[in-house]
């Protein structure tokens, strides 16, 4: 466990710079790992040389993200609800969080198991590909979707080991989880030639192998503790507060989802030549975020904390340096965009033609991490701080709001207003969450 994480009095503990890279040093390095994993899974299938396959495999994860990130909740909820129990020095609550956040995994993973071949058919008709591409996507969900308990319940680990500030334990779990599913890959999606199935087969191995590492880690770290009473575990009122922060972050998932998806859309309507270009100037905005990420994790766990020990002055500074670490961060990845992106644009696409028009566009891109950063913070102030419903509010309003941009600006404006309206939208997420935040402080300490 990571020392800033150890408190002597569960109501006085500071928030320094080392505590706050504590957190997010390792589970930036953690959350790289994900398109890392991508990376190889599309790298094993395209070594068949069959479009269809590779098709059918990025249709499939596409519709695997999308069902997933309803039940992201898991893992941010459960970071918030153990982050407060560890700053009251309440340790039978922390593990009565973790195992309502189990039994959640168990029920909704068995369902989605279960519903495998419905959602699988769903996608094919959403998607609309042709025969071979909708075969290949039929047969990655309905095997990916065979370990949906155990990445549930992964994610609820990884939410208990967050809420503890333990960032280097999360990375060790993230590096167990993609580090086995991508040796597997190798071997079953390429040396046993099992193609997208394999790939697949990997995924369930490697989540299932991970969750085993966890709830052994975590079950012999209870051993320890007095043992937790099962009134305490069934608490319907906890259940309940459970259930209400869970809906509310997933209504802000969904809300950002359609954001994108309507970016995306917009996009397809300029040319199959700006939609490329949107595409590849928009994963440089996603792999910023994943830096991002770590300092709004590291905001989950501190601010929690310190909500949960009712103790200001560490919430507050929890939120300066988490802010200021991200704006460097973001900073950086400006100027790198700024002075390198026509190089990495060059890197990522071999079209001349999408490479001119990424290029046209690609300020736009490179103050996006700059323009989100407030955004992803202060999504992680209010997470760990378990204020769901006004995060859910503020993203419903900026989602409207973004709507309203994109309305006005992209057919004045063209891929320009596209783009403006985005900025729009991430500073209208981290603006009014900010406005809110100055409101709940004066009540909550």
């Amino acid at each position: 466990m990571d020392k800033d994480a150890i408190p002597t009095d569960a109501r006085a503990f500071s928030v320094t710079n080392r505590s706050v890279l504590a957190i997010a040093v390792p589970m930036t390095l953690a959350y790289l790992t994900t398109p890392l994993l991508g990376l190889v899974d599309t790298a094993v299938v395209g070594q068949f040389g069959d479009a269809a396959l590779l098709g059918g495999l990025a249709a499939g994860a596409l519709a695997f993200d999308v069902v997933f990130t309803s039940f992201n909740f898991l893992r941010s909820g459960t970071t918030g609800l153990v982050a407060q129990a560890f700053g009251r020095g309440d340790a039978l609550e922390e593990q009565a969080v973790f195992w309502r956040a189990v039994l959640i995994a168990v029920v909704a993973g068995v369902v989605l198991a279960a519903l495998s071949p419905l959602i699988a058919v769903g996608g094919q008709w959403f998607m609309d590909a042709g025969p071979r591409v909708s075969e290949a996507m039929g047969v990655y969900v309905r095997i990916r979707l065979l370990a949906a308990p155990f990445s549930l319940i992964n994610y609820a680990v990884l939410g208990y080991v967050l809420g503890r500030g333990e960032g280097g334990l999360g990375l060790v779990l993230q590096l167990v989880l993609n580090g086995i599913n991508i040796a597997l890959c190798f071997l079953l999606g390429l040396e046993l030639g099992w193609g997208v199935s394999g790939v697949a087969w990997a995924t369930v191995t490697g989540e299932f192998l991970a969750m085993l590492l966890g709830l052994a880690i975590v079950v012999r770290r209870f051993r320890s503790s007095p043992p937790l009473p099962r009134h305490r575990l069934l608490d319907m009122g906890a259940f309940l507060r459970m259930l209400s922060l869970n809906r509310d972050i997933m209504i802000r998932s969904f809300s950002l989802l359609a954001a994108f998806a309507l970016f995306t859309r917009q996009g397809a309507q300029f040319g199959t030549v700006t939609l490329a270009a949107n595409a590849v100037l928009m994963n440089f905005f996603l792999v910023a975020g994943y830096f991002l990420d770590g300092f709004a994790t590291a905001a989950e766990q501190l601010a929690g904390r310190a909500v949960g020990a009712r103790a200001e002055q560490p919430f507050r500074r929890a939120v300066r340096l988490t802010l200021f670490w991200g704006f460097g961060l973001a900073g950086g990845a400006t100027l790198v965009l700024l002075l390198a992106g026509a190089n990495l644009v060059a890197v990522v696409t071999t079209s001349q033609d999408v490479r001119a028009v990424a290029d046209a566009y690609l300020p736009w891109a490179a103050f996006t991490a700059l323009s989100g950063v407030l955004a992803f913070q202060m999504d992680g102030v209010f997470i760990g701080a378990t204020w769901s419903r006004d995060m859910r509010n503020m993203m419903l309003l900026s989602f409207l709001v973004f709507a309203a941009a994109l309305i006005t600006l992209a057919p004045a404006f063209g891929n320009h207003g596209l783009w403006a309206a985005l900025h729009v939208f991430l500073l209208v997420r981290g603006l009014s969450l900010l406005t809110i935040l100055r409101v709940r402080v004066r009540t909550a300490f």
